[in-house]
């Protein structure tokens, strides 16, 4: 009987013991993969070694077949990267607008023109994106690619696109000037969120 009760207690120690469940590891953050600047910066508009730029950046995780995981990673990053831009000349658009008089119709058809130029410029522009950095974390299966678009380029397609050279040069030198300010506003937004996130770590 003794032996009986002590095969299950023993037998009750030892299911107890594979039951008991062990927390896994918090995920790491970003800066502990000693990963690039660029990974912690984020999508937005700043600027690098090869000046003022629009950068998206494109995630693809889990996947085995490593082309397709670049291929996805890619498509995503110049996704993203179209949203910022995006943004910027929907930014820009709304401050000209601002910036005109209120109920002239004059104005309005300015804006009307500004708008369309712009969207011709928007889609002439983003043909020039390129993929120029990609950063692996395989503990994660990550891909991480970065999409670069010259902000140089844009200005070059707002001076040669046919529908803006109809606008008069005063405007176009308001918006060009507006264009300028309007990167500096969102680089420094970005670099300060990036010293922000570099105080966490």
């Amino acid at each position: 009987m003794k032996n009986f009760i002590r095969v299950l207690i023993m037998m009750f120690l030892s299911t107890a013991c594979t039951g008991i469940q062990t927390l896994p590891e918090a995920p790491k953050a970003l800066v502990a993969y000693e990963a690039p600047d660029w990974v912690v910066k984020g999508s937005g508009a700043y600027s690098d070694d090869g000046g003022k730029a629009f950068f998206g950046i494109g995630s693809a995780t889990g996947i085995k077949n490593y082309s397709l995981q670049r291929t996805i990673a890619d498509d995503r990053a110049r996704g993203d990267l179209a949203k910022v831009f995006e943004f910027y000349v929907a930014s820009l658009t709304k401050e000209y607008q601002a910036s005109t008089t209120a109920g002239d119709f004059k104005n309005s058809n300015d804006e009307q023109e500004v708008e369309v130029a712009l969207k011709v410029v928007v889609h002439s522009t983003l043909h020039g994106v390129t993929i120029i950095d990609h950063f692996e974390i395989p503990e994660r299966r990550e891909l991480l690619s970065l999409a670069r678009l010259d902000y140089d380029a844009f200005k070059r397609n707002v001076d040669t696109n046919e529908s803006f050279k109809q606008l008069p040069e005063e405007m176009r030198e308001v918006i060009k000037e507006r264009a300028d300010k309007l990167h500096e506003e969102m680089e420094q937004e970005v670099e300060d969120l990036f010293i922000e996130d570099k105080k966490l770590f």
